[in-house]
């Protein structure tokens, strides 16, 4: 029952809303859907937004084999290829207007992973081997510009000088470095070297698994940190619970990836400590709360981290079936989500928050820059790829 009810919510919601955002006039996507169900086709189109629904088509083209989903995956593709590259400096802009002119050149190290991560899987749909070139071209950048010797930088202008990095800061903080973005360069690169097996990229996976384990993970609070100087030195006392949950299951996809052993069992225990400790304080039994800065609990039950949770903690019951209670808990999570989460209104989709009751946040958009097809419809992938016999 709960897999059917995933295939169903994934095919009979997700999918067609996205296929029906799809801008046929100026191509790509549209970027804003405001909360009265009101699209403003004039919307300046988020380059992330843009990247992520075409991974997204990717992805459910690769397990439907609907071939009406690789046209739509095309559909941004073509958009990303043709105006979301800058033509005059390497990268990837933040975002064009509705008609694909630049308006935000900003170059963030965030959006370049995410344009490989939509680029590995347009490939692995399509076979399309330009897709493949681009996302190669985009390691380059991150790997030339956009690292220091301790890690990953992050906010650079168009022409990769310095920037300040509000875009990825928050909680009145600016960071020069973030887990998030350390954790989306994973996710890229995983993608990348899950296609290519080229030995480049799985020398950076080592690079970032070691970041993580030595810089990032908090071993005394069984967190990470999220907010850092150019050292790695945290900023902010800040327990993110959504990013915990969705770092346990991407580090142990780029573990699998990688295949070796001695990485596995020194990178391993990290992830099943994220799991547990999220269960711990985030989950009431029914949804998953946001996160917690100085010991205060923000409530808000966020869409994305929902999602990330049933897929966190299915993952961290694979790693131990004779234990079901991180099972008991996605689906618990899943109950929540289709209950209070699902936009039940004509032409929606998901809401973007509700409280811990399930009211939502009315006001916050139902599609803007970062709200997505990326998350649920990644949780629905993750759990029928997992969980269908």
């Amino acid at each position: 029952m709960f897999v059917e009810e995933i295939k169903k919510e994934l095919l009979e919601n997700i999918i067609p809303f996205w296929k029906g955002m799809e801008d046929k006039s100026h191509g790509g996507f549209y970027g804003y859907l405001d909360y009265d169900l009101k699209l403003d086709k004039q919307a300046e189109k988020g380059c992330i937004l843009n990247s992520r629904i075409t991974w997204f088509f990717a992805n459910a083209y690769l397990i439907t084999k609907d071939e009406s989903l690789l046209l739509y995956a095309k559909q941004g593709y073509t958009f990303m290829k043709e105006k979301c590259f800058d033509k005059k400096y390497p990268g990837v802009f933040w975002s064009v207007d509705y008609q694909g002119n630049p308006v935000d050149t900003t170059k963030h190290t965030y959006n370049q992973a995410f344009a490989i991560y939509a680029l590995c899987a347009y490939f692995e749909a399509s076979n399309d081997v330009e897709a493949l070139e681009l996302a190669y071209e985009l390691f380059h950048v991150i790997e030339d510009y956009c690292t220091d010797d301790y890690g990953y930088l992050e906010a650079f202008k168009r022409d990769f000088s310095p920037e300040s990095n509000e875009k990825l800061s928050e909680n009145g903080v600016i960071a020069e470095k973030t887990m998030n973005t350390l954790l989306h360069v994973l996710e890229a690169y995983t993608q990348l070297y899950k296609v290519s097996k080229d030995d480049k990229v799985r020398q950076k996976l080592y690079r970032i698994c070691d970041i993580i384990k030595n810089k990032v993970y908090n071993p005394s609070l069984k967190r990470q940190d999220v907010f850092f100087d150019k050292k790695y030195n945290s900023i902010l006392d800040l327990h993110s619970y959504g990013h915990d949950i969705e770092t346990a299951w991407l580090v142990d996809r780029a573990l699998e990836v990688l295949d070796d052993d001695e990485l596995s069992n020194s990178i391993s225990p990290i992830t099943e400590a994220l799991t547990e400790q999220t269960f711990k304080v985030a989950f009431d039994g029914h949804s998953f709360a946001n996160e917690c800065e100085k010991g205060v609990v923000n409530n808000h039950r966020v869409w994305w981290v929902q999602a990330e949770a049933i897929v966190g903690f299915i993952n961290g019951w694979q790693k131990n079936k004779s234990d079901e209670k991180y099972l008991l808990a996605a689906k618990s999570i899943w109950e929540f989500i289709k209950t209070y989460v699902v936009d039940k209104r004509e032409g929606s989709e998901w809401y973007w928050e509700v409280d811990e009751n399930g009211k939502p946040y009315e006001g916050r958009p139902i599609v803007e820059p970062w709200k997505c097809p990326y998350h649920n419809g990644r949780m629905c992938f993750e759990v029928i790829n997992r969980l269908s016999e």
